[in-house]
């Protein structure tokens, strides 16, 4: 009998698209985020540290283009890599003007020699036509992949609520709908352990992401980051984590009802040690995937083995908002 993957991985992607590995190159820009200066909140999301997810990125202080230079070095001379993507990471990096937009990611790809794509991080919330216009034209002109990331979490309504992210589940359906609308390729991260989700919420997230027509997505635990209002109600002791079994029970609940052509980018996140209080119960994160993986071989599953049951119904519940 054919043996299953156990998962679409995006490195062996990266190889059959480009022919080689490819690395990504961490861009940060100065821009904020709506949830931050009060135009959609204020606090931010209650996980989102300092530095919005770009822990490991050189100052915007530098231009996008020295980034891209001094971190393309770096990564050559290590990886003996060839085929970039730069990532525009930190916050939200669709908030700001189309020309300004324009601006960053013709710097960041430059002459184009050995930039394989490009991967712009932002919320559902937040981008705009003339911006997907101007992408969908640059991929073409350029003839380079464009992937938007937008932060979904979670299908919950009510955590959504509580995480703070002052998006809604429409928001990122009808984001995503653009996203695709555009020719451009989608990815969505999710975080599988929210303490105010139940393994239902994950089989849903499941859907409603593979519903979307997402090309990719990366999943994330939940690690609480210094100076954040998740580290004040983690250290009160008004929430506590799962434990590693169960975010490992709910990743492969969460790939067993995905649709197996999506690729996943991430089966963990991480963040430096130095910034946080906590992050994947100080386990190395691939510890953590080859216990997953492990685990999945041992219950004989793969991506998708029950997503086929379930997609007509998924398509029929959210056929009228894609």
């Amino acid at each position: 009998m054919e043996e299953h993957p156990l998962y679409r991985v995006y490195s062996q992607w990266l190889k059959e698209r480009y022919g080689s590995k490819v690395y990504k190159l961490p861009v940060n820009v100065p821009v904020s985020c709506p949830n931050r200066d009060g135009a959609a909140g204020e606090g931010g999301c209650i996980y989102c540290g300092a530095k919005g997810g770009g822990n490991e990125t050189l100052s915007d202080a530098l231009s996008v283009a020295e980034q891209v230079k001094k971190n393309r070095a770096y990564i050559a001379k290590r990886y003996k890599a060839k085929l970039f993507i730069p990532y525009f990471q930190s916050f939200t990096n669709t908030y700001c003007s189309a020309p300004q937009l324009e601006r960053w990611v013709r710097e960041a790809v430059g002459s184009g020699e050995g930039i394989a794509g490009v991967a712009i991080s932002t919320r559902p919330d937040c981008i705009s036509d003339e911006q997907l216009d101007f992408l969908s034209r640059f991929q073409q002109e350029k003839q380079l992949d464009v992937s938007i990331e937008l932060g979904l979490q979670t299908a919950n309504y009510k955590t959504l609520k509580i995480l703070n992210r002052r998006h809604s589940l429409a928001d990122y359906i009808e984001a995503a709908a653009a996203v695709k609308g555009h020719g451009l390729q989608l990815c969505t991260h999710v975080i599988l352990d929210l303490p105010w989700d139940d393994r239902d919420d994950v089989v849903e997230t499941a859907g409603v992401v593979s519903a979307a027509g997402s090309d990719f997505v990366k999943c994330h635990a939940l690690y609480v980051e210094r100076s954040t209002a998740l580290a004040d109600m983690y250290l009160k002791g008004e929430i506590s984590l799962f434990p590693k079994e169960e975010y490992i029970e709910r990743c492969i609940l969460f790939l067993t009802h995905l649709n197996p052509d999506m690729v996943v980018q991430r089966i963990i996140g991480r963040a430096p040690e130095a910034d946080s209080i906590i992050t994947n119960w100080n386990t190395s994160w691939w510890k953590i995937k080859e216990s997953l993986e492990e685990r999945m071989r041992c219950e004989g599953v793969w991506q998708g083995k029950n997503f086929h049951e379930k997609q007509e119904i998924i398509r029929a519940k959210w056929r009228p908002l894609l």
